[in-house]
């Protein structure tokens, strides 16, 4: 088969998947253009039209509907061949997508990724930090790392890290000519430091841990943002109290620039896992992945 040929109707099958040009060329590491330019020489020397596509939408036409039906399963035929390579190689290679969110990137994954790149130098390992909702299957990810209760459905999961406990903390400067907060009910004469949900949108509830009990409550949000990085710089801005992770707010806390209030009271998040979907058939080098960060 003519090798442009083949690579333009690979081309069409991601556009199709990913639902647009510009995720498509994320997804390939290639720019948009470039796709646009592979699809006019496909349907060029097809001599029919595969896309409909508009400002603002995109759909296989019916011959191209007709195409993806049998094209479809010719690539997956190919990807498990390639699979099955990579399995007799004497060294695991090949990339490895990983989607996770911040803490459990910095905490959990990273610091096991030297050691890993030693023991395997030709597996590559693209770490992409989102702490939104991520469908790794539509997003082409091996895997993707949250806690247990906010896994997808039909999951195979693997747990990477403990429990991750939190902790209420404000700076010094804060707290300067203030009563520190000791008790939930406290926290009215405070200005609370909120984090937002990036994919739903909702305001985190603070959640409260005593004597086995668990409570939660809306606080007052005072600074409110979807990044925890920021709602710990605001912190030691003096900006107000808020909850962090405590790998999060560990280095801080050691040197003073964030004390701990409301102690005692911080509920535990449940352990970060890996998961990734049960249909998937493991090529060697995510299995190698996967042993190096489990727990």
């Amino acid at each position: 088969m003519d090798r442009d040929l083949w690579s333009g109707l690979a081309v069409f099958e991601a556009i199709v998947e990913a639902g647009s040009f510009a995720r498509a060329a994320t997804r390939l590491g290639l720019s948009a253009s470039a796709l646009s330019h592979a699809m006019r020489s496909l349907e060029t020397k097809l001599g029919v039209r595969l896309l409909d596509r508009t400002t603002r939408s995109l759909a296989p036409t019916p011959a191209g509907e007709e195409l993806l039906l049998r094209l479809r399963p010719a690539i997956a035929s190919v990807a498990g061949a390639l699979e099955d390579l990579d399995g007799a190689r004497d060294r695991p290679a090949g990339r490895i997508r990983v989607s996770a969110h911040r803490v459990a990137a910095i905490y959990a994954i990273l610091p096991r990724l030297a050691d890993f790149a030693r023991a395997f130098p030709d597996i590559a390992v693209e770490l992409v930090v989102d702490d939104g909702f991520v469908d790794i299957v539509a997003d082409r990810f091996d895997c993707g790392i949250r806690h247990a209760q906010t896994l997808q459905a039909d999951m195979i999961s693997v747990r990477i890290s403990a429990p991750v406990p939190l902790v209420f903390v404000a700076a010094p400067a804060y707290l300067a000519g203030r009563v520190a907060p000791v008790d939930p009910d406290d926290l009215g004469a405070h200005r609370c430091l909120c984090y937002r949900y990036t994919s739903s949108g909702v305001v985190h509830r603070w959640a409260f841990e005593r004597d086995g009990r668990t409570t939660e409550r809306s606080v007052r949000g005072d600074f409110i943002t979807n990044d925890i990085d920021v709602m710990r710089d605001a912190a030691l801005a003096g900006l107000g109290v808020t909850c962090l992770p405590l790998p999060h707010a560990a280095l801080q806390l050691a040197e003073g620039s964030l004390v701990e209030v409301l102690a005692g009271w911080a509920p535990v998040l449940p352990p970060n896992h890996l998961y990734y979907p049960s249909r998937r058939q493991p090529t060697a080098a995510f299995r190698a992945f996967v042993a190096a960060m489990r727990v």
